[in-house]
């Protein structure tokens, strides 16, 4: 069986070789001199999308300026972002709940923490186009499912198809070279994992029908933080003030977009004019209600989420050692409520 670090080699596969991209903040009217500012590298774990259109109204509206900070936003050409920000090549990150988890339980644990969640609940599911009959997991049996070869992936649908009393073994599963949901359900296979933000907006644009299976539907132990801001440890210990101004910052451009996503989402497109714009601003709209959802603010994080989607991780055997959750997130840099 594939090690869950697969997982993350094809995300770094799929970024491979993208340049970085740097955003300039407007000049904003503050009385600090650009000398003063404290350079902060925020590194993408993908190409720029609307889960990270919040970092960069931030970026344009002045917000980190007004905190003293001069913000570079880049896509890591090598590497994984959570050994770089891990190793202090980036003060903070973008990564998921189940990679943290991962990252904080090897033999060698990357000293990184999740300090605010970019969405309050997991998007992501199964999906299918409605002429394949895929109304629920049982509905996996018999049928091909394309996706990257993990063993997050085995077992999710293992985990969701045994709630349903279906038979995993009647499932094939292929590791698929199109990473493109629309290409690979209508030529290769019968139905990916897929975040709805994106994937599932762009088949309600296209007018592509499709029957989805969100995970946490069907156990809600999946219900986990993708994506989340990351920092390491070395950042919290010494410069403390810096993750506050940053999150200061951050939350109001998060807030900005939760209230304005089409005026928001024009500086998404400024610093990624090759995104699809009607699928942009249609995921934009969707994502305006999924950031805060029934949180009392942007970026808090629950303890028992972390706990329970840890312990389910270690119980699938996803995990060297158990999650000690406490320490793999934090609140207390988030601005008061």
């Amino acid at each position: 069986m594939k090690k869950l670090g697969l997982y993350l080699l094809a995300i770094i596969i799929l970024i491979g070789g993208v340049t970085g991209c740097e955003g300039k903040a407007p000049q904003a009217d503050i009385n600090q001199d650009e000398e003063e500012s404290e350079k902060v590298t925020f590194i993408l774990e993908w190409v720029p999308n609307t889960n990270h259109t919040g970092i960069y109204a931030a970026l344009e509206r002045g917000y980190f300026k007004e905190e003293g900070l001069e913000v570079e936003i880049v896509q890591p050409q090598e590497g994984d972002v959570n050994a770089l920000v891990g190793a202090g090549k980036g003060e903070f990150g973008v990564s998921y709940q189940e990679q943290v988890t991962m990252a904080r339980t090897v033999k060698n644990p990357i000293p990184i923490t999740a300090v605010a969640a970019i969405i309050q609940h997991n998007t992501s599911g199964f999906a299918s186009p409605t002429h394949k009959g895929i109304k629920s997991p049982k509905d996996f049996e018999g049928k091909k499912y394309g996706g990257w070869g993990t063993d997050l992936e085995r077992a999710f649908l293992k985990t969701l198809m045994e709630k349903e009393e279906g038979d995993f073994d009647k499932l094939e599963i292929y590791d698929i070279l199109s990473y493109d949901f629309f290409t690979s359900v209508t030529n290769d296979v019968d139905f990916q994992w897929i975040y709805y933000g994106w994937d599932g907006v762009a088949a309600e644009v296209k007018d592509f029908p499709i029957d989805f299976i969100k995970l946490q539907d069907i156990d809600p132990r999946l219900d986990f933080y993708t994506p989340v801001i990351i920092t390491n440890e070395s950042t919290m210990e010494a410069k403390p003030e810096l993750i506050k101004k940053f999150l200061r910052a951050a939350s109001r451009g998060y807030e900005f977009t939760i209230e304005k996503p089409d005026e928001a989402v024009e500086y998404l497109l400024k610093h990624a004019p090759e995104t699809d714009r009607e699928i942009a601003i249609a995921s934009q709209r969707y994502l305006a209600d999924e950031y805060k959802k029934d949180a009392e603010r942007w970026g808090e994080m629950k303890l028992e989420v972390w706990e329970s989607f840890g312990k389910w991780m270690y119980e699938n055997g996803l995990l060297e050692n158990e999650l000690d959750a406490k320490e793999a997130f934090t609140n207390e840099y988030l601005p008061e409520k």
